[in-house]
C-alpha cells in the first residue's frame, strides 16, 4: 500500500514543505539537508511532547551508528536555520536529561499537490530522451569519477604531522555557553599552530564545518590533514567540564582523549589552562 504524500506544514512563522526539503518565511527561503528535515518532521509529529535523545537516535539516524553528541549538533543547527533563541526558544525547548520539546504551533495544510499527468509522447520524443539519458549518465560517471581521484590525491597530499581543530560543542543544559565553546576551539588552534612541525588549519576553515553533519573522513580530506581534535563542553554547578580527543580521520579511532574539569571563575583563564595542557598531552602523543 502506497504512503500518502507528506503534507505541508506550518510550523510557527515557518512553511515546511518535506517534498522539496525547503523552509520558507515570508520572502526567505532555506533548504534544509535530508536529515535536518527528518529530525524537525518527528518534533513536529507530537508539538509539546518531550521526544528523547534516544527516540530521535531510533528515527532520525536509523541504520546509522552515531553518539548523542550528533543529536546535540543536528538540534543546535536546526535552532539557528529557524532563527531560534535555546535561551528564550520559541521553537525547540531543551528539557535537561530528558530531550527535546516542538513549542511552536504546528498546522497541517492541503496535501502537496502531485505533477500534472503528462501526454503521450511520440517515439520522436523517447528517442530524444534516451539521448538525454544517456548524456546525463555518461556525465554523472566521469564527475564521479573525477571526484573520487581527487579525492585519492587529497588523502595522499595529507600531512601526517596535520591536525584540524573542530569547533567545540555547547552540551550545557541551557545551551548558553557556545562562545566560551569556541574561544575554547581558537585558543587550542593558537596553541598547536605553535607546536613545531605540526600543520593546524586557520580558524576560518574550521569554523566553516560548524553544525554540519559530515563524516570525519570527509573534513579530512578536505582540510588536508590526517588528525582531528574536537570536542565538548558541559556545566555542572560552577564547575565546567571540557571534554577533548583526537581522532585518526583514516579509520576513525580515538588514539588519545581527556576531560578537563574547573571551577567557573575566570572562563579566560580556564581557556588558557585547558588548552595549554591539550597542546602538552597532544605533544606526547605519537601522531606519526
Amino acid at each position: 500500500m502506497a504512503h500518502p504524500p507528506p503534507k505541508t506544514l506550518r510550523i510557527g512563522d515557518w512553511f515546511v514543505n518535506p517534498l522539496s526539503g525547503e523552509i520558507a518565511r515570508g520572502e526567505e527561503r532555506v533548504r534544509l539537508e535530508a536529515r535536518t528535515m527528518r529530525l524537525l518532521l518527528r518534533l513536529a509529529a507530537t508539538p509539546g511532547e518531550v521526544v528523547s535523545i534516544d527516540a530521535l537516535l531510533d528515527q532520525v539516524w536509523s541504520g546509522v551508528v552515531v553518539t548523542p553528541d550528533s543529536v546535540y549538533q543536528a538540534v543546535a543547527a536546526l535552532r539557528r536555520l529557524l532563527g531560534d533563541d535555546a535561551r528564550q526558544p520559541a521553537y525547540i525547548v531543551t528539557v535537561p536529561r530528558l530531550g527535546y520539546r516542538l513549542v511552536a504551533p504546528v498546522e497541517s495544510l492541503a496535501d502537496v499537490p502531485a505533477a500534472p499527468r503528462p501526454a503521450r509522447a511520440s517515439s520522436r520524443t523517447y528517442v530524444l530522451l534516451a539521448l538525454g539519458i544517456l548524456l546525463v549518465v555518461g556525465s554523472l560517471t566521469y564527475y564521479l569519477v573525477a571526484e573520487r581521484n581527487a579525492a585519492s590525491h587529497a588523502a595522499a597530499a595529507a600531512s601526517p604531522k596535520a591536525i584540524a581543530v573542530l569547533p567545540f560543542l555547547d552540551l550545557t543544559d541551557s545551551m548558553n555557553e557556545e562562545p566560551f565553546a569556541d574561544g575554547m576551539t581558537e585558543e587550542l588552534i593558537h596553541r598547536l599552530s605553535k607546536v613545531k612541525g605540526l600543520r593546524v588549519p586557520a580558524p576560518t576553515a574550521s569554523f566553516y564545518f560548524k553544525g554540519k553533519q559530515l563524516p570525519v573522513a570527509e573534513i579530512a580530506r578536505s582540510l588536508h590533514v590526517s588528525y582531528v581534535l574536537d570536542g565538548s563542553v558541559r556545566k555542572s554547578g560552577e564547575t565546567l567540564r571540557v571534554a577533548a580527543r583526537l581522532v585518526r580521520a583514516d579509520d576513525g579511532y580515538v588514539v588519545w582523549s581527556e576531560n578537563y574539569d574547573r571551577p567557573l571563575t575566570d572562563k579566560l583563564m580556564v581557556q588558557d589552562d585547558i588548552a595549554s595542557e591539550v597542546t602538552s598531552a597532544l605533544s606526547r602523543t605519537s601522531i606519526d
